[in-house]
């Protein structure tokens, strides 16, 4: 029996902030969880948290004092880092992505396609579902299940990703990527021929089903939204605007994906915190928009995190479009961004030093919310009793101290 013992910090609570208190864990669970003041899940209120049973019997104890225990991030948009890619499409590139962004504190992710072939497609697909399968400690973020993100982009929103390689949805092709398993986040532009069919099966499949690299009016919003779609890609970015939508359909002028997802309270976004996306007052209103609850912090990273800057491929390394790193973000030309190259803990450190938004709200968007979307928050997203220990232990700056996946340390150096 393996048991961790944290004490004497703040222990981030999807509703609140715990000042001294201490969290237990064994074999990879959480156990309990204890406080001097109010909160009091199991036990009476001690005088000396550090000095308990609990703590006494534990074979690993943590000091918290001065640090904040927030529950592991948790990533629904990845596409890469340290220099590989998902769509590399080999074990080894997607151990040393994992192991990347779990060194920035994310300790579940859903690797992201980008566009590509149906062959690169299935080749990434199949190497996700052997690092999943893998067991024994972990030495990288888990593998929540895959995001199948590109190829099904309107091509006049194709961003940084090959328009060559974006095309409409067909069943055949979907399909066969459905039937892997694996697939727990599915996009598709909704104005394109066969979306419909498309939302039915990832529907029937549980999938979050989401609208991304889309040009979508709002009368095609709601048709996906009939049929189960329930959120959209990295708000703001690659995504249709009133004006767009007039040059696609005329006047009288059209809502588009914009002012749908702002106006339907069911439906959730993400944004990338990484100082270059979106300005500060832009991620405070989607916060004060869409709330905690509705609103996901995503790295949308590529290969270039912990990178030098330079020239790279976005998407598979053979044959993915070039972009350059200057060290902050992506470029696919000097005045187009290429996704981030940044880990969770900056998009948390950005909203935290940029916005007012309180570090209760901050920590959820990175944790539980997204967890909520994938259905996955029974195990992952919060610090609850008989939830995975699954812990990032952050100082005063919002700096990564420590990484904790299932009650285990992570010995992967940290930024």
């Amino acid at each position: 029996m393996s048991t961790l013992y944290l004490h004497g910090g703040t222990i981030v609570l999807p509703d609140r902030l715990v000042t001294d208190g201490a969290v237990a864990c064994v074999d990879g669970l959480i156990t309990g969880i204890y406080s001097h003041d109010e909160f009091n899940t199991n036990s009476p209120a001690r005088t000396n948290l550090s000095d308990s049973p609990v703590a006494n019997s534990a074979q690993v104890t943590i000091d918290l004092t001065d640090r904040y225990l927030c529950p592991g991030f948790v990533d629904l948009h990845v596409h890469g880092g340290a220099g590989a890619d998902f769509m590399d499409g080999t074990v080894d590139a997607t151990r040393i992505a994992c192991a990347a962004h779990a060194s920035h504190g994310t300790t579940t992710l859903y690797p992201t396609t980008s566009t590509g072939s149906p062959a690169q497609i299935h080749r990434m697909l199949a190497s996700c579902k052997s690092v999943m399968s893998e067991t024994g400690p972990p030495g990288h973020a888990k593998i929540g299940g895959v995001h199948l993100y590109g190829p099904y982009f309107a091509k006049e929103k194709s961003g940084c990703h090959l328009q060559s390689e974006c095309r409409d949805p067909h069943n055949s092709e979907y399909e066969s990527y459905f039937e892997t398993d694996i697939i727990r986040i599915a996009t598709c532009a909704a104005e394109l021929e066969g979306a419909a069919h498309f939302y039915q099966c990832a529907n029937q499949r549980g999938c979050l089903i989401t609208c991304g690299h889309s040009n979508a009016s709002w009368t095609e919003m709601q048709a996906a939204f009939d049929l189960g779609m329930r959120h959209v890609d990295h708000f703001w970015c690659a995504m249709s605007n009133v004006s767009s939508v007039r040059k696609q359909h005329g006047f009288p002028m059209q809502g588009s994906m914009l002012e749908f997802v702002l106006g339907q309270p069911e439906m959730s976004t993400e944004v990338i915190a990484d100082g270059q996306h979106l300005s500060p007052e832009l991620l405070r209103f989607a916060w004060q928009i869409k709330s905690s609850q509705r609103l996901c912090l995503v790295t949308d990273c590529n290969r270039a995190l912990d990178m030098p800057p330079g020239r790279y491929r976005f998407g598979a390394i053979e044959d993915g479009a070039w972009f350059e790193s200057n060290g902050e973000v992506g470029l696919a030309s000097p005045d187009a961004l290429a996704s981030s190259i940044r880990g969770m803990d900056f998009m948390v450190q950005t909203m935290l030093t940029q916005t007012d938004i309180p570090l209760v709200d901050v920590i959820r968007m990175a944790s539980l919310t997204p967890a909520q979307r994938v259905k996955a928050d029974d195990q992952i997203g919060s610090i609850e009793i008989g939830k995975l220990a699954d812990f990032v232990i952050l100082n005063q700056k919002f700096q990564i101290e420590k990484v904790f996946i299932s009650g285990q340390e992570l010995t992967a150096p940290l930024p």
